[in-house]
């Protein structure tokens, strides 16, 4: 039970970089982002949601397994340190992107992220694989989240 908890509290702390992105995403989704030239490969409105909070699951999930190696681990709390910054980097985009209306600067900044969360899965996958593989999917979204990113600054 006590190992539920943990990992609960995980992915609670993960799935809230995704609250504090909503926070600016949900107002500006019907009337600015509406108002966007998008690419033809954009997904509907609605995958975002299942989509991201999935990632912030398995995020969390995967922060608990390098949590475990101890907070002793010198290794694992420097991994740590790379995975709250890239969280924090994640709800800065939205911030950026849909409460500054501004993509060009969430693009800068999606780079930057990108690079951190590299970071974090190649230290997540020497102390623990399965942490770092948790990763995968995550960093497959920004990927795609990247191009579309560009693609609407390309088209408006």
């Amino acid at each position: 039970m006590k190992e539920i908890l943990k990992i609960t509290v995980f992915i609670v702390a993960s799935e809230f970089a995704g609250i504090i992105g909503s926070v600016f995403t949900f107002s500006s989704i019907p009337t600015w982002y509406a108002s966007l030239n998008k690419p033809v490969f954009s997904p509907p409105n609605w995958i975002f949601g299942p989509v991201w909070t999935i990632l912030y699951a398995l995020m969390g999930i995967s922060a608990y397994l390098i949590w475990e190696k101890g907070i002793k681990n010198k290794e694992a709390i420097s991994a740590l340190k790379l995975f709250i910054i890239q969280l924090i980097l994640n709800s800065l985009w939205s911030i950026l992107f849909f409460g500054l209306h501004s993509p060009a600067l969430a693009f800068f900044e999606i780079i930057i992220l990108w690079v951190f969360i590299v970071l974090t899965v190649i230290r997540f996958y020497r102390l623990v694989k399965a942490a770092g593989y948790l990763l995968l999917p995550y960093l497959f979204w920004v990927t795609f989240a990247s191009f579309l990113n560009l693609s609407i600054i390309l088209l408006n």
